[in-house]
């Protein structure tokens, strides 16, 4: 038997449909996958082609356990002067991005602290916190903000056992980006009550409509706040598996420690394809942007056309996360798409409580599959 542990803590949705659809592709079956979140684009050639060269050049060992120097440099400016964030190179911890959440997790949470956590949110963070013997303590979010934590919610759900804040901005599975003044709330509740803030920013640079504030900039807050990030999203480099952690020294430290006893390092010659994607050209993220809005638009006017689907537009990231009039579950409802129309999305209740009712469609696909899928849902919602 596993460890109790795990009892409370389910798979992946996402990779759940994931494997599902892979499943049904090799047996032949023409499945539209609207399910994972992550962008169809080939990793540039700039970015592949330094990371050939490394390992041309036998770069093929261990590094140190934070980080080679020129990556951990390449991070430390970008959040300086992109994000505001007053952090040095010995603030950053270069890990996968997933591994900073739940190192994150280990370093700060002890047993019965509660952490406020969005919901519907991304499931892996309720994940760690209960791994780590932590309590959420879910903020319901709907429409009305458009999916947005604002500070009101979060104030209502401190308590003298909170210990931590997470904020997703621009967010899974929502796409909702939260405002300046957002931030800035949230910012006061932690200096006033003495929180710590994760901020996972992996989705940053896809912000449509408002500006991404990166809350460990504001004042107080980079001595409380982890920033996680990573080029999955950004640089189309999901299977890479290279991110970082941005922490105070006396954070950095202990997430450094649970570095050394767990992947060590991060794969060496990944590293230095992680230094071209960060200081080499950026025009291949600005295209990629303007076709996720291009895509936003497009499937926005497709879901128009079905009248039992209803969504805020999303201002960031590549996901809608519409509601629908029908009387089944979402997990029926992800089911009934799969079998009927040959289209996956996912569950709204993966993502939390307040997601059912939900389902989670990633237009991170071609416009084609894209015009293909939402003709296939109106078409088999049509049916209920």
């Amino acid at each position: 038997m596993a460890a109790r542990r795990l009892k409370n803590v389910p798979e992946s949705g996402t990779v759940k449909i994931a494997n599902i659809v892979s499943k049904l592709r090799h047996e032949g079956a023409d499945i539209v996958s609207f399910s994972m979140g992550e962008p169809d684009f080939p990793t540039p050639d700039n970015i592949t082609q330094a990371c050939v060269a490394s390992l041309n050049d036998h770069f093929t060992h261990y590094t140190p356990s934070a980080g080679i120097p020129e990556l951990r440099k390449a991070v430390a400016a970008k959040a300086r002067e992109i994000n505001g964030i007053p952090c040095t190179d010995a603030n950053v911890l270069i890990t996968p991005t997933k591994q900073a959440i739940f190192m994150a997790a280990l370093a700060m949470i002890d047993e019965g602290d509660e952490v406020i956590l969005p919901d519907p949110t991304w499931g892996t963070y309720e994940a760690c916190v209960r791994l780590v013997g932590g309590v959420p303590k879910l903020v319901t979010l709907d429409e009305s903000t458009e999916f947005r934590m604002t500070p009101e919610k979060v104030s209502e759900a401190i308590s003298s056992r909170t210990r931590m804040i997470f904020i997703n901005s621009p967010a899974n599975p929502t796409g909702s980006v939260l405002t300046e003044a957002d931030v800035e709330g949230i910012a006061d509740l932690a200096v006033d009550r003495d929180l710590w803030v994760l901020s996972d920013e992996v989705y940053e640079r896809v912000v449509f409509e408002g500006k991404h504030v990166s809350i460990a900039s504001l004042p107080g807050m980079f001595d409380r706040t982890i920033t996680v990030n990573g080029v999955s999203k950004t640089y189309a480099m999901t299977g890479w598996r290279l991110g970082w952690a941005i922490a105070p020294t006396p954070i950095f430290k202990a997430l450094n420690t649970l570095q050394t006893h767990s992947i060590t390092c991060c794969t060496s010659f990944v590293q230095k394809a992680g230094v071209e994607a960060l200081n080499g050209p950026q025009d291949s993220v600005d295209r990629m942007v303007q076709e996720f809005k291009a895509r936003r638009d497009l499937i926005m006017d497709l879901m128009d056309e079905i009248p039992t689907l209803n969504c805020p537009e999303p201002k960031g990231a590549f996901y809608l996360f519409p509601s629908y009039d029908q009387s089944i579950s979402s997990e029926d409802m992800a089911a009934y798409l799969l079998e009927k129309a040959h289209v996956a999305v996912t569950p709204g209740s993966a993502f939390g409580p307040a997601g059912e009712k939900h389902i989670r469609i990633s237009y991170a696909c071609s416009r084609q599959d894209i015009v293909e899928g939402m003709g296939r849902i109106k078409e088999a919602l049509a049916k209920l």
